[in-house]
């Protein structure tokens, strides 16, 4: 049994959790990009001994106003490149104009300056491009910090003619 302040290492955490799981492989897909995001789970102040622990939000928004596009794997992975936590075991769909959000919460203390998450989508469709952003907050007794960090696609593919070639 778990008490209010203790949960399993394994918990997911998808805190809008209505999600639309589906079975499809992102290689059946016309276009495919896996996108890097920046994560401070903590950063440094006042020397580098002291560490201000931070909340992370990596947030994935479907810009398109017709199109749906699928995320297969969100990966959250530590300073050293180490994978930390795979938050998703399945692919989900994001409709037009939906968002889903993924939290590694204040007291993670693993990830580190240089955590960051491994995001892979994909779509049909030639014109979607989603925004893939992370908020990171924290708060300590009369002080606050909060930015945000912008993905970048690492990987594109795009299927041409029956077969697939790397941008």
């Amino acid at each position: 049994m778990w008490s209010c302040n203790q949960q399993p290492k394994t918990a997911i955490h998808l805190p809008s959790k209505n999600y639309h799981y589906t079975e499809l492989d992102l290689a059946s897909l016309h276009r495919q990009e896996k996108v890097y995001v920046p994560i401070y789970s903590d950063i440094y102040h006042s020397s580098d001994a002291r560490r201000f622990l931070l909340t992370a939000t990596l947030s994935i928004r479907n810009t398109s106003l017709r199109d749906s596009m699928y995320v297969a794997k969100v990966d959250y992975y530590d300073s050293q490149g180490n994978l930390n936590r795979a938050y998703l075991q399945q692919t989900i769909l994001l409709k037009p104009l939906e968002s889903v959000e993924f939290v590694v919460e204040h007291k993670e203390d693993e990830g580190g300056a240089g955590a960051n998450f491994i995001v892979h989508w994909g779509t049909n469709s030639a014109d979607i491009q989603p925004i893939i952003q992370a908020v990171m907050i924290g708060t300590a007794s009369q002080q606050g910090i909060s930015f945000v960090t912008e993905g970048l696609v690492i990987e594109k593919y795009q299927k041409q003619d029956s077969s697939t070639i790397l941008d």
